[in-house]
């Protein structure tokens, strides 16, 4: 009987699309700080954890004036961790506040505009000299990215955008392909090594499909992710700008209404995400 009690308050627990983006980015930061050697930035990550939640408070009860909810606070933090580095605490604290408060301030019709992680990196990236995102922090773990995306494509499956990070996977990975291996006779191996970041595999899961800023019909988040995913080639290779995905996805947030604007569809809620684990 408990057995049981316990397998149905984890279906229930998971029911929210949140607990499983909380349970699947608090993996990778634990993995990170067991076995990468993240450790010495433990310090920082709950600086950041902190702010983000008290930020997250604040807002809703002074801005929003509704319920306090932690849950999306938490991811935000989570993903903040992950991706961006700084040198000294104040940075990290700010690129928290900066992330939670930008999903109060800059909505449109009751949708904040920016991925808050994207917001909170780029930002820091733009007025501070000490932000930066690590190419190299993940290594060269190959089940830990092979992890990264297999658990991402669960995660998708539950918000329903995993036709956002199909269509960008296809596009980006296909045109650096073209381009590499087709065009300039360059081995695989190049191409790989271009694909093979443990930030590219997280913009490919976590912040480019999040359901609250991307365009609410599918259509037009296939036409969008496609925009993106060409600008982001086009810049990375001949413009050289590392992280281009995470800059180009920047600037292209205040069109996501536009394309809700043209292709009308309900709005995603937290409430109406999908079951993963159906057993019926």
């Amino acid at each position: 009987m408990q057995s049981k009690n316990f397998i149905n308050h984890t279906l229930t627990y998971f029911q929210d699309a949140r607990h499983f983006q909380i349970a699947y980015l608090s993996s990778f930061l634990l993995l990170g700080i067991l076995l990468l050697g993240w450790q010495q930035h433990l310090a920082q990550y709950i600086l950041v954890i902190s702010t983000a939640l008290f930020t997250q408070a604040l807002g809703a009860k002074f801005i929003a004036k509704q319920n306090i909810s932690l849950k999306s606070a938490f991811i935000t933090s989570l993903g903040l961790c992950l991706l961006l580095h700084t040198n000294h605490y104040y940075t990290a604290i700010i690129a928290a506040f900066v992330a939670i408060a930008g999903k109060f301030l800059i909505r449109y019709k009751g949708k904040h505009i920016f991925n808050p992680v994207n917001f909170g990196i780029v930002i820091m990236l733009i007025f501070s000299n000490d932000a930066w995102i690590s190419p190299g922090q993940w290594g060269n773990h190959l089940i830990v990215l092979f992890a990264v995306g297999i658990l991402g494509f669960l995660v998708l499956k539950k918000v329903n955008r995993l036709d956002a990070s199909i269509t960008f996977i296809l596009v980006f990975c296909g045109l650096n392909f073209i381009r590499s291996v087709i065009y300039l006779g360059w081995t695989p191996d190049v191409f790989y090594h271009q694909i093979s970041s443990g930030t590219l595999v997280l913009f490919t899961f976590f912040m480019i499909t999040d359901p609250m800023t991307t365009p609410n019909h599918r259509k037009a988040r296939i036409i969008w992710v496609s925009l993106i995913a060409i600008v982001a080639f086009i810049v990375s290779n001949y413009v050289y700008i590392f992280a281009a995905p995470i800059w180009v996805l920047f600037f292209a947030s205040p069109l996501t209404p536009v394309f809700d604007k043209i292709f009308t569809a309900q709005k995603f809620e937290w409430n109406q995400s999908k079951s993963i684990l159906n057993f019926k």
